[in-house]
């Protein structure tokens, strides 16, 4: 039979050999995983370099752009300036037309509408004194080309009567 100090005598050598072998593969393993790892910076310091390179390119033309709405933005200024300008040119030299023409059709518009309004009134007058009086939802609109009566401006109603 075997006893204990035997197997612990064997078992020592066993253990030393095969606990260097697991550290010598533990080793080689840890150097192949720093050699991929600094082979992963390398290559995003690489793509580093190039998104920063890009990047200032991007600046620089919207720098460019900038520079040229500040100069289109100059030349708008000037425009309106120019363009104000002359607007006091062309008044000083004929004034706006419409004023004038309006002054002078106030009164006979003024005039007309008094006539008209007159008118109706008298012939709605009319009309109640000869007995033939309707109804004022039936009465002629003042304005011609509208609905006639007060009925037709109320929604819901068709000539003063509920549907």
């Amino acid at each position: 039979m075997v006893t204990a100090v035997q197997v612990a005598a064997v078992a020592a050598p066993a253990a030393r050999v095969i606990g260097g072998g697991v550290a010598v593969y533990v080793m080689l393993k840890a150097a192949r995983l720093m050699s991929e790892t600094s082979t992963t910076v390398a290559g995003l310091r690489k793509r580093g370099d190039l998104l920063i390179e890009r990047a200032n390119a991007a600046i620089d033309r919207a720098g460019e752009q900038i520079a040229k709405t500040e100069a289109v933005t100059a030349s708008i200024e000037g425009v309106t300036a120019t363009m104000s300008e002359l607007d006091g040119h062309l008044t000083a030299l004929a004034p706006p037309a419409a004023s004038q023409a309006s002054a002078t059709a106030r009164p006979l518009t003024w005039a007309a509408s008094l006539a008209y309004g007159i008118r109706w009134a008298l012939g709605t007058r009319r009309a109640a004194q000869q007995g033939t009086a309707r109804p004022a939802s039936q009465w002629p609109s003042p304005w011609p080309g509208r609905d006639a009566g007060r009925g037709a401006a109320l929604p819901g109603r068709a000539n003063g009567r509920s549907r």
